[in-house]
């Protein structure tokens, strides 16, 4: 007798017929209202979906009330499809009220509501002129540009100043990071500036030969490589090198102890975080980039010797003393000089992109590459500054 019962009150699919949900239609002083009634769950919601939609199509009513006080049992699910058509009439105009909240659907609803709204941002405003864009972009990049430039002159000033351990202890230098520092950024490049440089050298000796020896002065390469190297490749090379390969090591490392939280524990414990970390790399580069400078130049000069040798039989004899007589000690230190300044605007410009680091992985690689891009940019024209400058004063 029970099942049979069960049989007849429930559906083909095992619902019974009072906890279909259904949606009811009538008219009430003018107004439509639409009462819905069941169990509007995940597992019965599919029922009415095609139901709900054709009510969001449509427009005969301007006035309309949801009665919900029939919903014996909703989950997300149904207040989804309750809020979607809620927020489909409102956005056509239609003033609609939702009345019979029980004391859960009136928790559930407005969260629902809230995450549509969310999900449906209002359109953005209309993009203005480019020549107006263009202008934005380029007052960020001033903006951007003259910060940075004053917190590099404060990492300046701060190292030059020297570094400050406890607040009260005087100027204490740990010589041991510096040359834990130097070891790391000098000795460890001297490979790889060695070989680019020797390259370098070889390519701008046999370009110099193959062109010049249509006019019988292959000799001649030997103050084009020397001038060319020793004034303006090498250490503009090196630098490039140690942009990328320190440089972006310093920002790495700075930022992974902002992200750690542990520049702000130097703080707290009484350290200037700039004395700790940034004035060791400073010193280091200041006495590092020099160094592998001559052994770029070195290198180049030697692999020129090596392709005028092979390539044009200049002895490497002949190659000394023709550089002997084209080259002097202004050629040696106009090059020299540039390498402390490149060094200063490597570690300022890492120092400087390290402390900007924010909080995420993407913001590490974001301020890495800016660092690099940033130091080899400026590399760049502050040679061109100095060849200028050097021009000028007849150098």
């Amino acid at each position: 007798m029970l099942t049979k019962h069960r049989k007849e009150a429930s559906r083909g699919d095992g619902e019974p017929n009072d906890r279909r949900p259904t949606v009811e239609l009538r008219d009430e002083g003018g107004r439509a209202v639409w009462a819905l009634s069941g169990v509007w769950n995940t597992r019965s919601v599919h029922e009415v979906d095609g139901r709900m939609r054709e009510l969001e199509a449509e427009n005969d009513h301007k006035q309309v009330v949801i009665d919900i006080s029939g919903i014996r049992g909703m989950d997300t699910a149904g207040a989804w499809l309750i809020e979607r058509l809620v927020d489909a009439k409102q956005k056509s105009g239609v003033s609609i009220d939702v009345t019979g909240e029980s004391e859960a659907a009136s928790i559930l609803l407005p969260a629902v509501r809230e995450a549509i709204q969310k999900g449906n941002p209002p359109p953005p405003p209309a993009r203005p002129w480019f020549f107006i864009r263009w202008l934005e972009l380029l007052g960020r990049v001033m903006v951007n540009a003259w910060n940075d430039f004053i917190y590099g002159m404060y990492i300046l000033g701060s190292t030059i100043r020297g570094a400050q351990m406890k607040l009260g202890r005087g100027h204490a230098v740990n010589p041991a990071a510096i040359f834990n520092q130097i070891d790391r950024m000098g000795v460890g490049a001297i490979p790889v500036v060695i070989l680019m440089s020797s390259i370098v050298g070889a390519i701008i000796a046999q370009q110099g030969a193959f062109q010049l020896r249509y006019f019988g002065a292959e000799i001649f390469i030997v103050d084009l490589v020397g001038v060319l190297v020793l004034r303006e490749l090498g250490v503009l090379l090196t630098a490039i090198m140690v942009a990328g390969r320190s440089g972006s090591a310093i920002t790495a490392e700075i930022g992974s102890m902002k992200m750690r939280e542990e520049v702000d524990a130097l703080t707290v414990i009484g350290l200037n975080p700039v004395g700790v970390l940034v004035f060791p790399r400073l010193v280091a580069l200041v006495v590092a980039v020099p160094c592998l400078t001559v052994a770029a130049n070195a290198a180049a000069l030697a692999g020129a010797m090596a392709v005028a040798w092979f390539y044009s039989g200049i002895a490497p004899e002949a190659f000394i003393d023709r550089m002997r007589d084209g080259i002097d000690l202004s050629t040696i230190f106009a090059g020299l000089i540039k390498a402390p300044f490149m060094a200063l605007i490597i570690g300022i410009i890492a120092s400087v992109e390290g402390m900007k680091v924010g909080g995420s992985a993407e913001s590490l690689g974001r301020h890495v590459t800016a660092s690099v891009v940033k130091a080899i940019f400026i590399v760049i024209v502050l040679d061109g500054l100095f060849a200028m400058f050097y021009a000028a004063i007849d150098f």
